[in-house]
């Protein structure tokens, strides 16, 4: 049924719902119609490839315009996460590296628990036709995957988008019985801190040499942004981490290393 019940209470919060490049107003109509339907109501868009707004997203959206209105643009993926402490990433396809690959519902009792201790969380979306690239996955703490069909595991955003809001509700709704969140005695970091941390440790290392061969620089930049967001680092933690990168900066000789492998 479309529309919205005026005389029922509009449910509200959850995760961010993060749509990277997507390319058809439509698509992204349907998914403000995914989140009205389960209670989601924070969208950010990625560089959406018709502009914004887009009459065409608002004809799909059956009613959940006010997610639309509310809806944030950003230039860059890195914008839209740099305020959220834990990013889970959408994805289909295998993938080599550290991050932890959980199911909608393990994933989604780790977002509710976080939220109900005040983090800031997102679901991260890829493109239609090419999903997430790695170095996308790699700003994400963890990945999620769907149980599909391994011959046909290709799903519309707005699909992978209703079957993460539903696993939400249900988690919402089963909040009260549930174990109580009690991993966060510290403040969880932003991704903005995160984020910082990445360019410091990349710029220390890429003025010692460690990135060789240089074509191979970008994988070996996702695999160690993968192994940094493992941890789940707080705020502490990473101003102690940049701390020590400073002193090193500070007392080592600014020059690339020899031409050895780069662990020497």
């Amino acid at each position: 049924m479309a529309g919205t019940d005026k005389n029922r209470p509009i449910l509200t919060g959850g995760p961010a719902i993060i749509l990277v490049e997507p390319q058809l107003g439509e698509n992204i109509g349907m998914v403000a119609r995914a989140m009205g339907n389960f209670g989601l109501d924070q969208l950010r868009i990625v560089n959406p490839r018709d502009g914004w707004p887009n009459e065409k997203a608002v004809s799909a959206a059956a009613g959940a315009t006010y997610v639309l209105d509310a809806a944030t643009i950003y230039e860059t993926l890195e914008q839209s996460l740099l305020d959220l402490n834990y990013v889970v990433a959408t994805t289909a396809r295998q993938r080599d590296g550290f991050k932890r690959v959980l199911g909608p519902k393990e994933a989604c009792g780790m977002l509710a628990d976080r939220e109900r201790v005040g983090e800031r969380i997102g679901i991260l979306f890829g493109r239609e036709r090419i999903g997430l690239r790695n170095n996308e996955v790699g700003l994400a703490d963890d990945i999620v995957t769907f149980p599909v069909n391994p011959a046909y595991a290709s799903l519309n955003i707005a699909q992978a988008v209703l079957l993460m809001a539903y696993e939400y509700m249900g988690t919402r709704l089963l909040a009260d019985d549930g174990l109580p969140f009690g991993g966060a005695e510290f403040q969880p970091a932003e991704k903005q801190e995160l984020f910082g941390l990445f360019s410091q440790l990349e710029g220390a290392l890429g003025k010692r040499g460690y990135f060789r061969p240089p074509e191979r620089e970008a994988v070996m930049v996702d695999s160690l942004r993968a192994v940094l967001t493992r941890p789940g680092f707080s705020a502490e933690e990473i101003r102690v981490l940049r701390g020590v990168i400073s002193s090193l900066d500070r007392f080592s000789p600014d020059k690339p290393r020899g031409s050895g492998p780069p662990d020497e």
